[in-house]
């Protein structure tokens, strides 16, 4: 039977969906420690739990992989990758490099209501500092962060920084902050405001390029292999 050409398009978007949403699935499971580094990838189970065939589930995969966060092995299957300790220092040196670039740009993009915007979720995070509330601060930080990129206006740029960014999200911060670096980081955000409100670009990008940096030293590397 020969179907019409709107049919056949329609055959081709419902399979793509559903090879996106089982690479979401699946990342969700890596992010949230139901998969864990080095683990076996059971092609069998998660068709069952998703209830869906190998070939969108390989295909899924293959997204996966181009992220880093999935390793496809000859003759063995897959499995979820590894991190060293050089990979995440080597990921956060390239991340602050790219938020570096999108403060000297943004500087020459923001526009008031933008300010804003990320004025009033500095004073959500200051806020959420004052009480220690670890989880909604990182929350209030994360979204003026993405506030910056978005205002660089480069979307190249912004591409980089998210796929690099899903390959370090399993990574959790702890909960044992020391109240220096906590303070370090929120003086950094008090520095970022005022480079912003002056749109001082070259200010903001040296802030940024440092700022990323320091944070390797508040996350929890349980899991994350070193090497030497």
């Amino acid at each position: 039977m020969t179907l019409p050409a709107q049919e056949k398009s329609l055959d081709k978007i419902q399979h793509r969906i559903l090879y996106q949403e089982a690479a979401n699935r699946i990342r969700e499971l890596i992010e949230h420690g139901a998969l864990i580094a080095g683990e076996k990838i059971s092609e069998k189970q998660l068709c069952e739990k998703f209830g869906i065939s190998r070939t969108p589930l390989r295909e899924a995969l293959k997204v996966l992989t181009s992220e880093g966060l999935v390793e496809i092995l000859p003759n063995r299957g897959a499995r979820v990758s590894r991190l060293t300790l050089s990979d995440v220092e080597h990921t956060y040196d390239v991340m602050g490099a790219l938020e570096g670039l999108a403060g000297e740009t943004a500087c020459r993009h923001l526009t008031d209501e933008e300010f804003a915007r990320i004025c009033d979720l500095h004073r959500q995070m200051l806020g959420h500092y004052q009480r220690k509330e670890l989880q909604a601060y990182f929350e209030a930080n994360r979204q003026i962060h993405e506030c910056i990129l978005l205002a660089s206006r480069n979307a190249i740029l912004l591409e980089m920084y998210n796929n690099l960014s899903q390959r370090i999200k399993r990574i959790r911060y702890t909960m044992e902050m020391s109240d220096a670096f906590w303070r370090k980081a929120v003086n950094d955000h008090e520095e970022m405001i005022e480079a912003l409100r002056a749109r001082d670009g070259k200010r903001l990008g040296a802030i940024l390029r440092g700022h990323l940096g320091q944070k390797i030293g508040a996350v929890n590397l349980a899991g994350v292999v070193n090497p030497d």
